[in-house]
Formats: C-alpha cells, sequence, structure tokens
C-alpha cells in the first residue's frame, strides 16, 4: 500500500475533526483499578497505572548522554562500541538511549541485546527504509522504547517482503519480540507495502506522538495486548486497525485511556481476542467500506467490524463516529456502555452482545443498522438512544430474520435464564421497519422514556415479544401496523392502553389527554401506522382517557389498568 498526498490530506482533515469533538471526562491517564483485570506490567519498578509506567509516559532521555547514530544515505556512522554497521545494517548491542539522525536507505536498523536489556531508541528526523525486511526489528530485549523527539518528523517503511527474516516470522515494518512503546511529542509515518505497520509480539503501548500508519495487513499489532494512553492515531489497513491476538483468553486485550484514533480498515476497526475497554478518547473509524458497502454474490468477507471484543467490552466516555460493513459495536461476551456519544452506522447490528447489552448512559444515535440493539439480553437504565433499524430496533435473541436464539448458542455467563429486554431508565426513540421492540423472552419497563416508530406492514409489530410483557413504570408510545400489535400483560401495575384506528400518514402527532384535557403523553410519528400503544405513570384506573391522531378521537374508559388486547389474543 502507497501513502500519497490524498492521504495526507484525508489524516489531517480527518484529525482536526477529533480534535473539535467534545469529550466530557477528564484528559489524563485514569486508574484502571476498577477494570477488568489484565496482564500487569510487573517488571518496572515505578507505574502512573497498572496500565503504563512512569518512563512509558515520559519519553525522557538526556541528549548528551545519548550514543549518536547519523544514518548517511546507504550505511551509517557511529562511534559507540555498542552498535555495529555492516554496510545498510546497523545492530544495537546493548541496553541503553540511542539518538537517530538522517536517512538510511535499503537499510535496517537492528536491536540485538540481552534479555533483560532495556533499550530507548530516540528519532529525530530519522528515515529507514528496508526493501525486503523490517525497518526497525527488534529480535532480543526486555523492552524497547520508541520516542519520538519534539517538533521531529520521521519515517519507516517496508517496500517488499521479508526475505531478510525468513527464519524469524518477521511481518512488520516495525516489528519487536518484545514489550514497544511509543511515546514523545514528535510524529512518526510507518508504511507496510506487505504485513503489517507496528507489531509486538507482548505488549505494545502508545503513549504520545502523532502516527501515520499505512500497512497491507494490521495498522498496530500487540500479541498480549495493546494500549493506548495519549497520542494521535491515523491509519489506514489491509487487515485490522489495532489487533491484539493471543490464544490465552487473559491475554489479547486491548486497552485505551485517551487519545484520537482514525482508523479506515478492511478488516475490523479495533478488534480484541481477550477484553476491549475504552475510558476516553475520540475515534474516528471506517471499517470494510462502510454500511453502504455490498459484496457481490458468493464473495467471502472478513470481518469488518466497528471495534469488536471477543470477550468483554467496556465504554466509560470518549466520543465515536463509526461507519461500519458489519456490526459497529460488537462483543462475544458482555457489552457495556456507561457514557460517551456514539455516532453509529452499520450494515449489520449498531450495537450487539452475545450475552447482555447493558446501556447505562451516553447518547447514541444508530443512523443506519439492520438492527439497532442486539444480546440475549438487553438493559438500559440510562443514556440517550436513537436508533434507525431496517429490521428490529431492539432485539433480545434474534427474531423472525432468522437471526434467533441459535445463533446466541453460547449460553455461558447467561444461567439457563431467557432471553430478556428490561428498560429502567434512558430516553429512547426507535424507527424500525421490523419490530420496534422484540424480545424472545421477556419485556419488561420500570422507567424511562421510550417512542417507537415500528412497522407499516402486517408481519411485524411495534411491540414483540415471546414470554412475559410487564410495564411498571415510564412513559412509552409505541405506534405501529395493526396486524401483529401487542399490549403488555397483565401483570402490568401501570395503566397501558392499546388501541386501532384508521390508517394514519406519516408526521402524525398522537397526544394522550386526561379528563380535564391534560396532556399526557405525545409522539410525533415518522411512519404511518394505525395501533398505537400508550403507558404513563398518570393513567389510573377508572379513569377516563382520550386518545388524539390525527382526525382520529378515541375515549377510553380505564375500568382495568390494561386496555386493549393484542392481535394473538382470544376474546
Amino acid at each position: 500500500m502507497k501513502t500519497d498526498s490524498r492521504h495526507r490530506r484525508f489524516f489531517a482533515g480527518l484529525l482536526a475533526c477529533l480534535a473539535a469533538m467534545s469529550l466530557t471526562a477528564c484528559h489524563g491517564v485514569q486508574n484502571a483499578s476498577d477494570a477488568t483485570p489484565g496482564t500487569v506490567e510487573s517488571s518496572e519498578q515505578e507505574t502512573t497505572s497498572e496500565w503504563f509506567s512512569n518512563r512509558d509516559m515520559k519519553g525522557d532521555y538526556d541528549e548528551d548522554s545519548c550514543v549518536k547514530v547519523a544514518l548517511e544515505g546507504e550505511t551509517a556512522k557511529c562511534h559507540g562500541e555498542t552498535v555495529k554497521i555492516s554496510g545498510g545494517t546497523v545492530s544495537i548491542t546493548r541496553e541503553g538511549s540511542y539518538l537517530l539522525t538522517g536517512v538510511l536507505e535499503k537499510g535496517m536498523l537492528v536491536i540485538e541485546a540481552d534479555e533483560e536489556a532495556k533499550v530507548q531508541l530516540i528519532l529525530d528526523g530519522a528515515r529507514i527504509s528496508n526493501d525486503d525486511g523490517a525497518a526497525i526489528y527488534v529480535k532480543s530485549a526486555d523492552k524497547v522504547f520508541l520516542t519520538l523527539a519534539a517538533g521531529s518528523e520521521n519515517v519507516l517503511s517496508d517496500s517488499g517482503g521479508y526475505s531478510a527474516h525468513d527464519d524469524d516470522k518477521v511481518d512488520g515494518a516495525v516489528f519487536a519480540g518484545c514489550d514497544l512503546t511509543v511515546n514523545g511529542t514528535g510524529s512518526l509515518e510507518v508504511m507496510a507495502a506487505e504485513g503489517h505497520g507496528i507489531v509486538s509480539k507482548d505488549d505494545l503501548r502508545i503513549t504520545g506522538g502523532s502516527l501515520t500508519v499505512t500497512a497491507a495487513g494490521h495498522g498496530l499489532s500487540g500479541k498480549d495486548s495493546v494500549r493506548l494512553a495519549e497520542g494521535r492515531l491515523a491509519v489506514v489497513s489491509g487487515k485490522d486497525g489495532i489487533h491484539a491476538e493471543h490464544e490465552d483468553e487473559q491475554k489479547g486485550y486491548v486497552y485505551i485511556a485517551n487519545g484520537s484514533v482514525a482508523v479506515v480498515s478492511q478488516g475490523d476497526g479495533i478488534s480484541a481476542s481477550g477484553f476491549l475497554q475504552i475510558d476516553n478518547g475520540s475515534f474516528a473509524i471506517t471499517a470494510g467500506g462502510g454500511s453502504g458497502q455490498t459484496a457481490d454474490e458468493g464473495e467471502e468477507t472478513s470481518s469488518a467490524k466497528g471495534i469488536k471484543a471477543a470477550r468483554t467490552l467496556v465504554v466509560n466516555d470518549g466520543a465515536f463516529a463509526i461507519d461500519a460493513r458489519d456490526d459497529a459495536l460488537h462483543a462475544d461476551g458482555d457489552l457495556i456502555l456507561r457514557g460517551g456519544g456514539f455516532r453509529l452506522a452499520s450494515k449489520g447490528k449498531g450495537i450487539h452482545g452475545d450475552r447482555t447489552v447493558a446501556i447505562e448512559g451516553g447518547t447514541i444515535e444508530v443512523s443506519a443498522s439492520h438492527e439497532g440493539v442486539e444480546g440475549y439480553k438487553v438493559a438500559v437504565s440510562g443514556g440517550c438512544l436513537r436508533l434507525c433499524a431496517a429490521d428490529d430496533g431492539i432485539n433480545a435473541a434474534g427474531g423472525r430474520d432468522g437471526s434467533g436464539s441459535d445463533d446466541f448458542a453460547d449460553e455461558e455467563g447467561t444461567g439457563g435464564e431467557e432471553p430478556s429486554i428490561q428498560i429502567s431508565g434512558g430516553e429512547i426513540s426507535i424507527d424500525a421497519a421490523g419490530d420496534g421492540i422484540d424480545s424472545n423472552g421477556s419485556l419488561i419497563v420500570s422507567g424511562g422514556k421510550v417512542y417507537v416508530s415500528g412497522p407499516v406492514d402486517d408481519l411485524n409489530g411495534a411491540l414483540d415479544y415471546d414470554g412475559e410483557a410487564r410495564i411498571t413504570g415510564g412513559t412509552l408510545v409505541a405506534a405501529g401496523s395493526s396486524g401483529m400489535a401487542m399490549n403488555f400483560g397483565d401483570a402490568s401495575t401501570q395503566g397501558t392502553i392499546l388501541i386501532y384506528i384508521p390508517p394514519q400518514n406519516p408526521g402524525t402527532e398522537i397526544v394522550l389527554k386526561d379528563s380535564q384535557g391534560r396532556e399526557l403523553a405525545a409522539y410525533t410519528a415518522p411512519k404511518a401506522f394505525s395501533s398505537v400503544v400508550v403507558s404513563c405513570p398518570e393513567l389510573e384506573q377508572g379513569g377516563v382517557y382520550t386518545m388524539l391522531a390525527g382526525d382520529s378521537e378515541t375515549e377510553v374508559v380505564l375500568e382495568e389498568l390494561r386496555y386493549g388486547k393484542s392481535y394473538n389474543e382470544t376474546e
């Protein structure tokens, strides 16, 4: 892959947009003591948290005490005994700090130190390109710090294969067989015509600087973990933008404390084989060409999700703009959103968790999706959701489109419980062509505000459930077709009204009033409808109410807390 002026202009504009996005949490590295435990760094004596050491964060160095390496075209010069130069190969053999300047063409920097050595490479206007191998290859060391000097511009690239490393399975323009940290305040451009951009076979940490990575494979790859504390990262990748993968379930995780991330990937934007946690930051991700991308018939396509965790995905805060050919947010385990701002578009699911999807806060807009929110169990206790779906708005364990509970075959962690949707808070607005809210188990509403514009066809309903449906609090207005309209069940402790009316045009306002003419609930439906479900705390048994919808006016005497039968109830 090549980086041209169009890529540079794209990244400049994208990063400027990210910088303008509002973040609500502090900008420092947050304490991760309450996070899901992962592989904790134990070899560093001083740590700012369990995720990053002081040396990771600071990127300090004393230029006078550094070993100076001058890159000079097809070779280099250095007077230090710890640096060996053979043609275009520069080898560092001992622990220490090394300052690199100049240009090395068709060459390579190799670190081959003892297994306990910590090596710092300071790039200060360094450019290294290699035709048949990595630009920087860490063959052995305990940890390497790649420090970007203030105000410096640096470039590392490979333009061919990795024939120089056939025995070592090197597959990145920057490749480290140990822990690797990128820090400092300068800039770094990494280009990998084949393979990945930056690779660590242990932990990869980014704590500062401005990085632009263009790679045929993954942009950033860490076997044990990828951790981002600060910095500006822009990636164009033929596979995943940020990738962590390990056979150990406790490793292969991604942790992001802050920073700005812009990814255009053919695979997943951010992918972890373990857990994935984001505490803050700004993110602009386009995966697999975006939500408007279509595959040719019979074409095999790789996973192209925006953010994906094979275990638990937790987002505590941040600003997210994601456009994905596959799911925008995805977890094979639990998915927990505690805060942040999300603008999501997906050809698959806007938000999907194989187990529980818990939405506790944040502002979420799903502008395009097959299904807006899907999980085996879905629990909404806070936040503001705006969901647009070609099928179901909120779904528990699949639906009539064939994505039923068999697709949630791994029921470990469900405790044998039935699928469910529980809404106890927040504000939810749904525009769904299929079912507005569809549970293959129970539907429980105890709080919040819910507004649903459901289907216009009679094969779906604004509300759909297979088990118990109960409302005990909150305000809900659901408008849709009549063929499969459903009301809440008899166990509800708050009044609920279902009425069937003549078909109404899009843009018709629905208003519920009490006997004194006071407005109790109102909603303007964006699509046509012929049935309405309304429930709110003011409904009392024995009360008289009026439902207005366009020219239709229906008087309801609430002799019982439940008025109006579902389509499948017998008289």
